[in-house]
């Protein structure tokens, strides 16, 4: 029986997305092991969101190789998508497969077993309509399971590279999201996180009128689910709309992550954030008016000047 190990770099999305592979290879009889074990094939999930999450996903794809010379080595995700000419330098690689092509992970390694020829499959995502599912998805070793339910951004911050590694938004059919929680249900996890690269925008592309609330609304009658979690949100989701709805839904924790990313109108209009301070703060005392024990975090973007 043949090993695979993952390393999972970056978001809630890449987490979830980590699982569906390794549901994939366990169907398909291999065994997963830990990332620092020796095994046949290393699977690096990267990240592209900072310099940072670049070098690291460079380190990474070294690093396994230290521990098993003769192993597999396949880079996927988001630093693939954006960088595939540097990746195609590093001689530890064997494999090289773009966001999309996470869906025949198997299959592309099982073909690079049989030809032992260096391989890079990148589709353009920018130029995909609709969203590409990764198979049933109900594998985690955590008490809660991660749900993805969109992919891609149409925001275009101007610090941002995520919508040129996601491509545009592509919303998740909500009845096989609800399907997907519901077998997850019965494998007696009882918290759901709710991600994707801009929840906000869940189900701007559909046809017909159906937003993310209605998604929740729909989780939320789930039995077997008593924790609803969402992920990182646009601060402009929460209108006086949105937070009445959602606050009739018991299950929703009364957690939330608002990227502000900085305190400074003038410096969130050159990011392209498309919100005041005042705005923003206003957006706060929502929250805190509907939910007294709230706990809300944030993301801030700072500029660290090294002293002379």
């Amino acid at each position: 029986m043949k090993k695979v190990a993952f390393i999972t770099l970056g978001c809630k999305v890449n987490q979830y997305e980590t699982n569906s592979m390794i549901e994939q290879f366990i169907k398909n009889g291999y065994k997963v092991v830990e990332a620092n074990q020796k095994a046949d094939i290393y699977i690096i999930n990267t990240c592209t969101v900072t310099n940072m999450s670049d070098r690291k996903s460079r380190q990474m794809l070294r690093r396994v190789k230290q521990i098993e010379p003769q192993a597999i080595v396949v880079a996927c995700g988001c630093y693939v998508q954006v960088a595939s000419s540097e990746l195609k330098k590093m001689e530890e690689i064997d494999l090289v497969l773009g966001n999309n092509e996470k869906k025949n992970i198997v299959q592309e390694v099982e073909n690079y077993i049989e030809k032992r020829e260096k391989n890079i499959k990148i589709e353009d995502v920018m130029s995909q309509k609709e969203y590409v599912e990764l198979g049933e998805t109900t594998y985690t070793e955590k008490t809660r399971a991660v749900i993805k339910v969109q992919d891609g951004c149409d925001r275009f911050c101007t610090y941002c590279i995520i919508p040129y590694a996601r491509g545009r938004v592509r919303s998740r059919n909500p009845k096989i999201i609800v399907e997907e929680i519901e077998k997850i249900a019965q494998k007696g996890i009882k918290e759901v996180v709710i991600t994707g690269i801009h929840v906000a925008s869940y189900g701007k592309d559909f046809k017909e009128e159906y937003r993310l609330i209605d998604l929740l609304e729909e989780i939320n009658k789930i039995k077997g689910i008593e924790r609803i979690r969402l992920g990182s949100i646009e601060p402009l989701l929460i209108t006086e709309e949105f937070i009445n709805r959602l606050s009739k839904l018991e299950k929703i924790c009364h957690h939330f992550h608002l990227s502000l990313q900085s305190g400074c109108d003038q410096t969130l209009k050159r990011m392209n954030r498309r919100y005041t301070c005042l705005e923003f703060k206003e957006i706060v005392e929502r929250l805190r008016n509907t939910y007294k024990d709230v706990i809300l975090t944030t993301d801030i973007i700072v500029r660290i000047s090294a002293r002379k």
